[in-house]
């Protein structure tokens, strides 16, 4: 893609800017939004028009977030009004993004207030694309996704990539590829389907060593046989098993870890477990497995793969890990770690 920094800005623009605006509870919670921020300054000091696209969040039942909120957080720390508009599509939203003056920004609705944009709907995505002229590919939380308001919108305006975007990709530089010259270890965790899907196989090919956990690890369990009983699979559990299968077929031995002892815990019906017990899981009797109403919550690390991650910190190898933290508070047990 071409990129935003090498781009003339000037003022009438009409640019759509394409944000992956993930806020989280708690400190921190809203740095998905500060990375953009320069960007967005950059456009608007430029004189340019913003219709501001993002996803964000569901609350617990499903439903997609209202993004009022942010739109004054925005504001305030861009020091200029940022306008909040609850839909994004339709003449209404048409006519507030033709009616944006220089410099001016305005905040769309939740992409996923609409059911097509996770699954790329080319009349959805039309409907962004009449927001503007050009498009700024930020949110790079979101911009691997072949959502309508990603490559959606990419198949029908000219894209350029922004500066949040290249930086954070600059960042994974580094762990773009094998290295023959280094020894490389991968932990990936998650509760999502593209961590099995897209992760355990990119990763697969391009690290020495793979550890898995969450539903990554689940689902590898699940295809060598063991039942996993409540433990999540992803938001497709039979596409994701069946990834996995095919990349047990074709694991070398020594490249990824699967242990023989996890632990398991009930689910409490609000997102916790009650208290966690460890479980031997015999690779030779796949029968094993997870008792009915439970779910793996945490495993041990057999010893060949603690030796592999010695050698790695011995060795400065390359280190790339992305794992949600352990269970904790009242009703869930701890973490389970004995690794």
């Amino acid at each position: 893609m071409r990129l935003l920094a090498d781009e003339p800005l000037a003022a009438g623009q009409r640019w759509i800017f394409s944000a992956g605006f993930n806020v989280a509870d708690g400190p921190g919670g809203l740095g998905r939004v500060d990375t953009e921020l320069a960007d967005l300054a950059r456009l608007s000091g430029a004189g340019a028009r913003v219709a501001l696209l993002t996803h964000q969040g569901r609350h617990a039942d499903g439903s997609a977030r209202h993004l009022g909120d942010l739109a004054t957080y925005l504001g305030g720390r861009l020091g200029c009004p940022v306008r909040y508009l609850p839909w994004s599509t339709g003449p209404e939203a048409r006519a507030a993004a033709a009616a944006l003056r220089d410099g001016e920004i305005a905040l769309f609705g939740n992409t996923r207030l609409h059911a097509g944009e996770e699954r790329n709907d080319p009349d959805l995505a039309v409907e962004f694309a009449a927001l503007g002229e050009r498009v700024a590919m930020g949110g790079f939380s979101k911009a691997h996704r072949r959502h309508a308001s990603t490559t959606g919108l990419l198949g029908l305006l000219p894209g350029w990539a922004a500066d949040s975007l290249v930086r954070e990709l600059t960042l994974l530089g580094p762990w773009a590829g094998r290295d023959p010259t280094r020894f490389s270890v991968a932990v990936v965790g998650g509760r999502k389907q593209e961590k099995v899907e897209v992760g355990l196989r990119r990763l697969g090919s391009a690290y020495d060593l793979v550890i898995p956990g969450g539903a990554v690890l689940n689902c590898l369990l699940a295809a060598r046989g063991h039942p996993v009983a409540e433990s999540v699979l992803g938001d497709s559990p039979a596409r994701a098993v069946e990834v996995a299968a095919e990349v047990l077929a074709a694991a070398a031995p020594d490249a990824l870890h699967l242990p023989e002892e996890v632990a398991v815990a009930r689910p409490d019906g609000s997102g916790g477990y009650g208290e966690a017990r460890w479980l031997r899981l015999d690779p030779r009797r796949p029968d094993d497995g997870v008792p009915p109403g439970y779910a793996v919550v945490d495993f041990t690390v057999l010893p060949w793969a603690l030796a592999a991650l010695d050698r790695l910190v011995g060795g400065g190898g390359a280190r790339w890990s992305r794992v949600p933290p352990a269970p904790t508070g009242p009703g869930t047990g701890g973490p389970a770690t004995r690794c």
